[in-house]
């Protein structure tokens, strides 16, 4: 039996070069750096043989959306996409009505796959793209992007990415608060062994933050909108080096919206919901002063949690009722 390297060299001469880099990297971070252009186009080998062999099972033709007749197949047709280890390529069937119908080629296998039409790239890469782009620019995470896959990914490709992620993630959430306001319950987020017995904490705040006058213009004053925000996560302890016991949050959630205290209510409640809040043992509310959150604890919350004044405001209102009492003894 021949070895994996002889192998390579046998079905896939193109991967000669790839491997004499190999051969020839002295440090670690060389070794690793010329490995991984050969693990793509490896991947990339095992993904393409993977999909050549299933599109040639039998798939059933749907009926032609105009005049119901079953498709009929106009034979093999490549499809490609760009994913992360670089551009794939399959050959799969491709029908049209029988009839003649004005209507779009159809393939069945792409459907199975997840594929829809005119996509270019995959979803493993879009979803790699947006998760980078949470901590670093759309340029930096398209140069990474470009670093991982051995392509080139634009920026503006990310943004539109980000967009398209946005857009699904703000309709499920509608479709979860309409759900929610029906009565219907979500359902519970699985908590990791011993979490469900933590007390679970959440609060709520205003944030203010810089916008821009206009959507995809730089220029102009900047105009600060105010975010309100919600936290929740699960009170766990952990002892130091030092011996001290200390506090760590488990389970961290955040829910923010741009609008108002209305808005972030019905949000706050469902995230609430799925972290376990009427299951929790405990469940503590830590807010500021603030009205508008004391009511919306009053009116959401205060049936499975107990407020709490945070520490520094209540200091701070402390201090301004002492002030006022000073001044006042000192006339």
């Amino acid at each position: 039996m021949l070895c994996l390297n002889d192998s390579i060299r046998q079905d896939d001469p193109c991967v000669q070069q790839l491997l004499s880099t190999i051969e020839e990297a002295h440090t670690l971070a060389q070794l690793i750096l010329a490995v991984w252009p050969l693990v793509r186009v490896l991947a990339l080998h095992v993904v393409e043989y993977v999909l050549a062999e299933r599109a040639q099972r039998p798939l059933p033709w749907p009926p032609c959306p105009t005049c119901g007749a079953p498709l009929r197949s106009k034979g093999l047709a490549q499809r490609q996409l760009t994913s992360l280890f670089g551009p794939l390529r399959w050959r799969r069937r491709v029908g049209r009505c029988p009839h003649g119908c004005a209507i779009l080629q159809v393939a069945p296998f792409d459907e199975t796959l997840g594929v829809q039409p005119y996509q270019r790239t995959s979803r493993e890469l879009q979803a790699l793209g947006c998760a980078l782009a949470v901590f670093v620019p759309f340029a930096t995470a398209a140069r990474l992007l470009g670093w991982y896959s051995g392509g080139v990914v634009s920026p503006r490709a990310v943004w539109c990415w980000v967009q398209a992620a946005g857009h699904q993630a703000m309709a499920h959430l509608q479709v979860d608060l309409d759900t929610g306001a029906t009565g219907h319950m979500p359902t519970p987020e699985p908590l990791a062994d011993g979490l469900a017995a933590l007390p679970l904490a959440l609060g709520a705040d205003g944030v203010l933050v810089p916008f821009r006058p206009e959507g995809g213009k730089p220029r102009g004053k900047i105009r600060w909108r105010e975010i309100k925000v919600g936290v929740l996560a699960r009170l766990g302890q952990h002892r130091t080096r030092a011996g001290h016991m200390v506090t760590r949050l488990h389970q961290r959630r955040l829910v923010a919206v741009l609008g108002d205290i209305e808005m972030l209510t019905p949000r706050l409640w469902l995230e609430a919901l799925r972290q376990g809040i009427q299951r929790a043992p405990q469940v503590v509310w830590l807010s500021d002063g603030g009205r508008g959150l004391w009511r919306l604890f009053e009116e959401q919350f205060a049936g499975y949690a107990t407020g709490v004044l945070d520490f520094y405001h209540a200091a701070q209102n402390l201090w301004k009722r002492e002030h006022s009492v000073i001044l006042t003894s000192h006339r």
